[in-house]
């Protein structure tokens, strides 16, 4: 009986962390000044990852469309916008796919990782060819 409680807690404690440790979740977005300017909602898809802004915080920028964005996005509000897509885990890194600045339109490819010293940290790492950008947002509670 002992050994089973043990076991249990053991398996229960195990998938617990792996869950902790795991993209797919709510994301506070940071400005410099430290603000968060939105959440983002990082959700799996078949065997991809993809982030949709799931609420931007000012009130009075939730109707903003995305003006400088093309294609299917162009014109689109912001809030609830797929702004990341098809990123594929490869080790501890999600990557190739891509990301989408809606304050300028661009896309850039993309990769995101848990931060190894804190669960509740996210690295986004945009890249447009050699040069690259790395944010850091936090786990929305």
């Amino acid at each position: 009986m002992i050994k089973n409680f043990a076991y249990l807690a053991f398996i229960l404690f195990f998938s617990i962390s792996v869950n902790a440790q795991d993209v797919v979740g709510k994301w506070e977005n940071r400005n410099e000044e430290g603000t968060v300017n939105s959440i983002i909602e990082i959700y799996r898809e078949g065997d991809k990852i993809y982030g949709k802004v799931d609420k931007i915080m000012k009130e009075e920028d939730r109707e903003k469309i995305c003006t400088n964005c093309e294609g299917k996005l162009k014109d689109q509000p912001i809030e609830g916008m797929v702004l990341m897509q098809g990123l594929e885990k490869e080790g501890d890194i999600y990557e190739g796919g891509t990301i989408v600045d809606p304050k300028t339109g661009k896309e850039y490819r993309c990769k995101i990782w848990i931060d190894e010293e804190n669960p509740d940290v996210l690295k986004i790492r945009g890249y447009l060819a050699f040069f690259y950008r790395t944010k850091t947002w936090q786990r929305a509670e």
